[in-house]
C-alpha cells in the first residue's frame, strides 16, 4: 500500500484523473489531497460562507468521481486542475442560485477587498510584464469581473452571482475592465 502511495505522488493530475475514470480510489485520494487546498481557498474567496463552500467542494469531488471518465485534458488544451475548478465554480454559482431562490445572496459573495488575497499574489506572480502591469492598475471591482469571466470562463449571468452584481453592472465593468487593459497595453 505505501509503494503505492508514494508511486501516486509522483503522478500527475490529469494521469490521477484518468486513474479516477477507472475507479482507483487511492487515485482520487491523492487527486483529494494535492487540489482540495487550493480549492477551498478560492471557493472561500469568493464566499465566505463555510457552509455553502462545504457543500460545494463535497459536489465538486462528487462530480470528479462520476465523471472523471468526461475529462478531455490536454487534448483540448485543458488541465485537470482547471477542469477541477470550472466543475467547482459551476457548482458554487448553482449553490448561490439555489440560495437567491429562497433567499437573498449570502453578503459574503460580494467581500470587500481590504487585503490582497494569496489568489491575487499568485496571479500577479503568473501574469507579469505589461499584462500583469495592466492587470495589477485595474481598479479592484474591474479585476474581479475580468478574473472571473476570463480567467475562471463564466458567463455574465454566473459572474452576476457570484459577485452578487446586476447583470448590466457585470456588463459594464468588464468592458471597461477591457478597454483599460487595451489602452494600458497600446
Amino acid at each position: 500500500m505505501r509503494s503505492v502511495r508514494a508511486a501516486l505522488h509522483e503522478v500527475d493530475e490529469e494521469r490521477l484523473v484518468r486513474l479516477v475514470a477507472k475507479g482507483d480510489r487511492a487515485a482520487f485520494e491523492e487527486l483529494y489531497r494535492r487540489t482540495s487546498p487550493w480549492m477551498a481557498v478560492r471557493l472561500r474567496r469568493r464566499c465566505g460562507d463555510e457552509q455553502i463552500v462545504a457543500e460545494v467542494m463535497q459536489e465538486t469531488y462528487l462530480a470528479v468521481w462520476r465523471a472523471a471518465g468526461a475529462f478531455a485534458g490536454a487534448a483540448v488544451g485543458g488541465t485537470a486542475t482547471g477542469w477541477l475548478w470550472t466543475i467547482a465554480a459551476r457548482r458554487l454559482v448553482d449553490a448561490f442560485r439555489r440560495r437567491a431562490h429562497h433567499a437573498q445572496p449570502p453578503p459574503a459573495a460580494a467581500v470587500p477587498e481590504v487585503v490582497p488575497a494569496a489568489e491575487e499574489l499568485a496571479l500577479a506572480e503568473t501574469v507579469d510584464g505589461d499584462v500583469g502591469d495592466a492587470l495589477r492598475c485595474l481598479a479592484p471591482e474591474l479585476r474581479q469581473v475580468l478574473q472571473a469571466m476570463v480567467l475562471d470562463g463564466l458567463s455574465v449571468r454566473e459572474t452576476a452571482v457570484l459577485l452578487g452584481l446586476p447583470e448590466g453592472t457585470v456588463k459594464t465593468r468588464a468592458r471597461r475592465a477591457r478597454t483599460e487593459m487595451r489602452r494600458a497595453l497600446a
